[in-house]
């Protein structure tokens, strides 16, 4: 009965922080959004391991963007901090 009850336990742990995504948008210049767009991502897996680079200046350079006018950020968190990806959306001329 105990492990059964542990068991049940552990699923509702897994369901419950098995995805979060948040955005977070900011702005850094005049706010002119701009006719371009530059993505970069990255994923960090047990928080050791990463890959990419998720900065504004490769999502500008991405995007061929010299003046950037917005920025958002996406963090996606799979199983709470098992594997967490960043998305960084640049916006700019």
């Amino acid at each position: 009965m105990k492990k059964a009850l542990v068991v049940v336990v552990l699923v509702l742990a897994l369901v419950v922080m098995s995805c979060t995504t948040v955005n977070l948008p900011a702005q850094i210049s005049d706010g002119t959004v701009g006719t371009r767009t530059g993505q970069a991502s990255g994923t960090i897996i047990l928080g050791l391991f990463g890959t990419a680079d998720a900065g504004m200046i490769t999502a500008a350079r991405n995007g061929g963007i010299t003046r950037i006018g917005a920025v958002d950020v996406q963090v996606t968190r799979v199983f709470g901090a098992l594997m967490v990806t960043y998305t960084t959306t640049v916006t700019g001329e």
